[in-house]
């Protein structure tokens, strides 16, 4: 008999565990048709979505998908129009469909889902603390990652979508796809399997900026956003984006702007779409040239699922290192990737290829695929050569063009381009926690032709293999020399004509390693993160490691300041502040601002003498670094007035 409705359970505890359902398993999602309505005024959503899909399971009683939790379901039904049960977890945005049948494995099939609900941005999404689909007066967003439609294999399962979408009087709808307009009614449709399904309501006409090549249409509607200074940029970024990776996907943009808790950039087929925050500051050259490179990869080329996402968002991170040198020059590598390798190096507890088990844009998340995918593509460069590793940045959208890639593919690709075997090393990266702390042991030798370096080269990873570059400093002009180091110890032998002083293992930092250095400031970068989530207690702890390591680390003293000045204890953070001031002074701006907050709790503590003079030594330090000199001259004027109180 057939059910009159759909029976929704509302419990997660309803659903057995995924190992004991009988008859579940994957499906390939091939296309949607989607029909969505969107009344501005009561912040609502109607859709209807029509999946085709092949079973890859044989015997399938169940499928899986993922829906906004704000969003309720009315109905669920089969190609042959009969209504099935579906259950919804609400936790994780699940969303269960069992059938009237066995499924066979291999036969496309369809599900018709009608739903509806109200999406003011405020709500829970399926991403914590951010909202990838909104509704307001003044317009709408749905971006993929909102689940505002029945997703199945989330990044990684490509699929084309027909779209129609009913917009209100006044506005219209912007979307992927070719465009077909009939009155009010948008219709985008896409050809090529990817990660279609992002759309937004808008409101007046676009203003286009030509640059560098590129139309682009920009559609920001916050009387404080910049859109001619953002399209300009973006056509500059992706001009130079193009030299990198190859033709681009789409030779004209449209920049849209989201909301206020939407993630700052989010790249979609020939869309990037902007949060309000940042439409009103100037543009960014690192979220432009992170989210322009994923018109390439992300969404040209995909990975083939989560564990492999470092592809897309670790080729991303690099393409800003990238931009940054290509803006300000060489000398910029060294600091750009002393920042990336520290916070690859804050999450050690699972290998790259396992990241699916992080949250999906979570701190932790990012230093692993981002972070520390970008740090492998560095270290990849120099085992490839320059000229080898920019062709694989371009092979590898050219090659897989609309299609899903496995690391197994990126690394014969790159062994092909190389003419060399390269499975150490993404094993030793990719598949391996942990990084080695090298030391070296060596004796100078003189010779009939000049001098003789014999030593040894340890560290502390059994399965490490790489090349590792030697410079010997002599009394004339340095000398280099590339070691293949090879497990916990690796023996070499130098010779050089000027008399050695001192050999240093890896001068450029090139390889993601430990130092004393290193151990500091990743625990620092802990510290922040914690401190940025209101986890004081363990940023001091991560803080306290960091001064067990640099007694002197004026970073680490001027960290914990921080954290004793919001929560009033004013004595223990003019002591930090102090401590920061007569430390290591790296970085330099801890001196100007420990002085500025110095003068700040005088004047909380109604010592204005002692605070102008404070004042006073930040101004003569010269550094305005995040506005600094402004800032003291602000409080030599008028005593700085505490802000609330303490925690």
């Amino acid at each position: 008999m057939r059910t009159p409705v759909a029976v929704l359970c509302l419990m997660a505890l309803a659903l057995p565990p995924a190992h004991a359902q009988m008859g579940r398993g994957t499906i390939d999602a091939g296309s949607y048709k989607i029909e969505a309505r969107v009344d501005l005024d009561a912040q609502t959503l109607q859709a209807t979505a029509e999946v085709v899909f092949t079973p890859e399971d044989d015997r399938l009683m169940s499928a899986s998908f993922e829906l906004h939790g704000a969003l309720n379901v009315t109905r669920v039904t089969d190609q042959e129009g009969r209504t099935l049960q579906a259950a919804r977890s609400y936790e994780d945005s699940g969303l269960r469909v069992s059938f009237a049948e066995p499924l066979a494995k291999g036969k496309p099939t369809s599900l018709k889902f009608e739903y509806e609900g109200r999406l003011t941005g405020n709500e829970e999404g399926p991403i914590y603390g951010l909202a990838f689909a909104a509704i307001s007066e003044r317009g709408a967003y749905f971006l993929y990652p909102g689940r505002w439609f029945p997703v199945t294999g989330y990044t990684s399962d490509r699929f084309t979508m027909d779209l129609t979408v009913e917009a209100p009087d006044g506005f219209r709808a912007v979307a992927s796809g070719l465009e077909k307009t009939d009155g009010n009614r948008y219709n985008f449709r896409t050809t090529q399997p990817g990660f279609a399904g992002n759309f937004a309501l808008v409101r007046g006409v676009a203003q286009r900026v030509s640059a560098e090549g590129f139309n682009v249409d920009v559609w920001f509607r916050d009387e404080d956003a910049k859109p001619r200074e953002w399209g300009e940029q973006t056509g500059k970024v992706m001009s130079y984006l193009t030299s990198v990776f190859g033709l681009p996907p789409v030779s004209n943009l449209m920049l849209v702007e989201t909301g206020t808790r939407a993630p700052g950039g989010y790249s979609a087929p020939g869309i990037l779409f902007v949060s309000t925050g940042q439409a009103r500051r100037d543009p960014s050259d690192r979220v432009l040239a992170n989210q322009l490179t994923r018109q390439w990869y992300g969404n040209l080329v995909s990975p083939v699922n989560r564990n492999h996402i470092w592809i897309a968002n670790g080729v991303a991170k690099y393409a800003e290192l990238l931009y940054q040198v290509h803006l300000n020059g060489e000398q910029v590598i060294e600091p750009e990737i002393r920042d990336l390798y520290v916070d690859a190096m804050t999450v050690t507890d699972a290998p790259v290829l396992q990241s699916a088990r992080y949250e999906d844009y979570s701190p932790e998340f990012y230093a692993v695929t981002g972070s520390k995918g970008a740090a492998t593509l560095h270290m990849l460069r120099s085992v490839m050569g320059d000229e080898k590793f920019g062709q694989l940045l371009k092979a590898v959208p050219e090659r897989y063009a609309n299609q899903s890639i496995h690391t197994d593919e990126f690394r014969k690709l790159a062994e092909e381009l190389a003419a060399a075997n390269l499975q150490g090393f993404f094993i030793q990266w990719l598949e391996s926690t942990g990084a080695p702390e090298f030391k070296a042991d060596y004796t100078i030798l003189r010779t009939q032709s000049g001098f003789m370096v014999r030593g040894k080269i340890t560290q502390d990873l059994d399965t490490f293999r790489m090349p590792v570059k030697l410079k010997i400093e002599t009394e004339g002009n340095p000398e280099f020399e590339t070691i293949e180091v090879v497990g916990p110890q690796t023996d070499f032998l130098v010779t050089t004509f000027g008399k050695p002083r001192r050999v240093v293992v890896d001068p450029d930092a090139n390889v993601l390693r430990m130092t004393p250095q290193m151990r500091v400031s990743v625990a620092i970068r802990r510290g922040e993160q914690f401190a940025e989530v209101g986890a004081y207690n363990e940023a001091l702890q991560e803080y306290q490691r960091a001064l067990e390591v640099n007694r002197i680390s004026s970073l680490a003293h001027y960290r914990v300041a921080e954290i004793f000045f919001l929560q009033g204890n004013y004595q223990s953070a003019a002591n930090e502040f102090r401590e920061a001031i007569n430390g290591d002074l790296d970085p330099a701006w801890t001196e100007v601002w420990s002085h500025i907050n110095l003068g700040k709790i005088f004047d909380i503590t109604q010592q204005r003498e002692r605070a102008i003079n404070e004042y006073t030594q930040a101004i003569r330090t010269k550094d305005n670094t995040q506005g600094a000199q402004e800032e003291a001259a602000k409080y030599m004027k008028q005593p700085y007035e505490r802000q609330g109180r303490g925690v």
